[in-house]
């Protein structure tokens, strides 16, 4: 479970904005879109491929 803590004088669009970035950053949203509905095979294979895409263009830039 995602959560944050209010800092002292923190403002609520400031928290709010953390919370989501966090969020964004955990894949919460995207993990419950994946479960959403039935995903073919295929779209399955696709997502993965492009995700170590990603995370080898990630990789490799640093």
């Amino acid at each position: 479970m995602t959560h944050v803590v209010a800092g002292s004088n923190e403002s609520f669009d400031n928290l709010l904005r953390r919370f989501n970035k966090k969020v964004q950053q955990d894949g919460v949203l995207s993990e419950v879109r994946r479960h959403e509905c039935f995903e073919a095979p295929g779209e399955k294979r696709k997502r993965k491929e492009a995700a170590n895409r990603r995370k080898n263009a990630r990789n490799s830039s640093r």
